[in-house]
């Protein structure tokens, strides 16, 4: 993934308002290591993130709601342990274990580790369930379902590969057996 180019143009129509708010996030080095993580297809985690987290922030900013969560939470929102993508496949006992439906628990979960103190029960919610209705639960603040409608939004890029869809809510499909 090369992505300069597209975070150069991000952080060219970015404003000083939503770097300041997030400033200490993108600065991490856990956080940094994302530009490295496959989202969809050709497309870092770190750069996906940011797309959901400026979105969502211009959104909540202009219906006045809280867009210093929705800035945080967007960019947190997908702060999982590793590259689903290209690590070894793994058998799930249950559904509810593949990617798709497990990651955000994962992220919230990395999300207190390594930014302790920063996540409230809003930030908390808007990370747990982003992936609404694949996490049963819906989201219970508007902001939380700005993040949620703008990850899908932001996602659409998937439709490019309609043979991959499957892979991105982390079921994969049995192997075919040879005779």
């Amino acid at each position: 993934m090369n992505e300069e180019k597209d975070i150069k143009k991000l952080f060219s129509i970015m404003n000083k308002e939503y770097i300041q708010i997030v400033s200490f996030i993108l600065e991490n080095a856990e956080f940094k290591k994302r530009l490295q993580f496959h989202h969809h297809e050709n497309r870092s985690v770190y750069v996906h993130s940011l797309m959901v987290s400026y979105r969502s922030y211009q959104i909540a900013k202009l219906f006045h709601l809280d867009y210093e969560a929705a800035a945080i939470g967007g960019l947190l929102h997908d702060f999982y342990y590793k590259d689903w993508q290209i690590s070894p496949k793994e058998k799930h006992k249950k559904i509810t274990e593949a990617h798709g439906f497990a990651h955000p628990r994962w992220a919230l979960e990395n999300s207190k580790k390594i930014f302790p103190g920063v996540v409230n029960d809003k930030i908390a919610d808007i990370i747990s369930r982003h992936m609404f209705p694949l996490t049963i639960k819906p989201p219970r603040y508007i902001e939380s379902w700005i993040i949620t409608s703008v990850d899908k939004y932001i996602s659409l890029e998937v439709f490019k590969t309609p043979s991959q869809l499957y892979k991105y809510i982390g079921i994969h499909p049995k192997e075919k057996k040879e005779y």
